[in-house]
C-alpha cells in the first residue's frame, strides 16, 4: 500500500485528485494540507490533516505527495517534496516557466524520484478512443486537428484567483496544457507555434481567450481554441484525413461528475453514452459510410500507473520530459501573441 499526502483541497483536490487516488488499488489517501477547516476529514475520516507541508513531509509512511494548489506555488513546494525524498504529482501547469520545470526535473533525476504532472484530460475516455483512432490509420493522412475547451463565464466569479492578475494566472495557463497536451500526444512536436492570447470580456485583467496553431510537416495543422464568451459550445474534437473525418460534438462528462459526486465503488467510470461517442464519416462516390468510435478508460488509469511506475513495474506514461514539452508550448505561445508571429519549436535542454 503506498501512502499519499495530498497538498491542497480546493476544487483540484477535493474533485479531481482524491476521489481518484481513493479509487485505485494500492494507494491511500493518508493525510491532507489543508491551512484551515476541515473538509478533508468530513469527507474521508481515516485521513489526518495538517496544516503545512512540512508537517506532512514529517509523515514518514507517506511516499507520494500530490500538489494540487495555486499555480505560482507549484515549483517551491515540488522541488521541497523530491529533496525530502517523496515522488510527487504535480497538478497542471507544470510550473510558471520553462526554466523551473527544467530544475524540477534535473533534481528529480539526480535525487532518483518519481515525478509527474496531472494531464489527466489526456486519460478523458474519449480522447483515448480517438488516440486508438489514430495510431489505427483509419483516417489516412491527418491534415488537420481541432480540440477546443469553451465555456460561456462573462461575469467575474468572486474568489477566483486564476482571474487575478499574477503568476500562472489566467486562462491559456488553466486550459492551454490540456489542449497542448492532446495535440503533443497525437502528433509529437511541431514545426513551429503561431498564436494569439487576449482578453475578450470587459473588465477582466487576465487572459480569458485563446487560438493556438501548430504548424506540423505534410500539411498538418493542429488548431487548438478556447473562449469564455461561447455560449454555443464549438465541437471538442475534429480530425480530419485523407481517408474520413472524425467529430466529436461533447466533452466526457467524467470532469462534470466529479466536481459534484463520486462514482459508485465497483462502478465504471466510463460514463459517456453510446450516442455521444465520436462519430467517423467516411465517403466513397456516393457511398456514405458512418461509424461510432468507441470511449474506454478513465482518470484513475493515471494513478494505476503512477502506482506501478512506483513499485517499478512499468514506465511513467505522462513523463517528465512530455511535461516539459507542454511547457515549451506554453512559452512559445505567449511569445508568439507578444511579438505576432510564428516561433520555430525549440527544445528546452535538461
Amino acid at each position: 500500500m503506498i501512502e499519499v499526502g495530498l497538498v491542497g483541497f480546493g476544487l483540484a483536490g477535493r474533485g479531481f485528485h482524491a476521489p481518484v487516488i481513493q479509487a485505485v488499488e494500492g494507494l491511500r489517501l493518508a493525510a491532507v494540507v489543508q491551512r484551515t477547516g476541515d473538509d478533508a476529514k468530513k469527507i474521508y475520516p481515516d485521513v489526518r490533516i495538517v496544516r503545512s507541508l512540512e508537517e506532512l513531509l514529517g509523515i514518514e509512511t507517506i511516499r507520494l505527495v500530490v500538489i494540487a494548489t495555486p499555480n505560482q506555488t507549484h515549483f517551491p513546494l515540488a522541488m521541497k517534496c523530491l529533496e525530502a525524498g517523496r515522488d510527487a504529482v504535480v497538478d497542471k501547469p507544470f510550473t510558471n516557466s520553462v526554466q523551473e520545470a527544467v530544475e524540477l526535473v534535473r533534481a528529480a533525476k539526480k535525487l532518483g524520484r518519481i515525478l509527474t504532472v496531472y494531464h489527466d484530460r489526456r486519460f478523458d475516455a474519449d480522447f483515448q478512443g480517438l488516440r486508438k483512432l489514430v495510431a489505427s490509420g483509419e483516417l489516412g493522412r491527418i491534415v488537420r486537428f481541432e480540440a477546443h475547451y469553451d465555456r460561456f463565464r462573462p461575469k467575474l466569479k468572486p474568489g477566483a484567483w486564476r482571474e487575478v492578475p499574477g503568476p500562472g494566472s489566467g486562462v491559456l495557463a488553466d486550459l492551454g496544457p490540456h489542449l497542448l497536451d492532446y495535440a503533443l500526444t497525437l502528433f509529437g512536436t511541431p514545426e513551429r507555434v503561431t498564436a494569439d492570447v487576449r482578453i475578450e470580456r470587459e473588465g477582466f485583467a487576465t487572459d480569458d481567450a485563446f487560438d493556438i496553431w501548430l504548424h506540423y510537416p505534410r500539411s498538418l495543422m493542429a488548431v487548438l481554441g478556447e473562449s469564455m464568451l461561447s455560449a454555443v459550445l464549438r465541437p471538442r474534437f475534429v480530425v480530419m484525413g485523407t481517408n474520413g473525418t472524425y467529430l466529436k460534438k461533447e466533452f466526457d462528462p467524467l470532469e462534470s461528475v466529479l466536481r459534484t459526486r463520486t462514482p459508485g465503488p465497483g462502478k465504471s467510470w466510463m460514463l459517456e453514452k453510446p450516442e455521444n461517442f465520436g462519430e467517423v464519416t467516411q465517403v466513397d462516390g456516393e457511398n456514405v459510410r458512418k461509424w461510432k468510435v468507441e470511449s474506454f478508460g478513465d482518470w484513475r488509469d493515471f494513478y494505476a500507473n503512477v502506482r506501478d511506475a512506483i513499485l517499478g513495474k512499468t514506465e511513467l506514461q505522462v513523463t517528465p520530459e512530455q511535461a516539459l514539452r507542454v511547457m515549451v508550448g506554453l512559452e512559445l505561445v505567449r511569445e508568439s501573441s507578444g511579438k505576432r508571429c510564428s516561433m520555430p519549436w525549440r527544445e528546452a535542454v535538461v
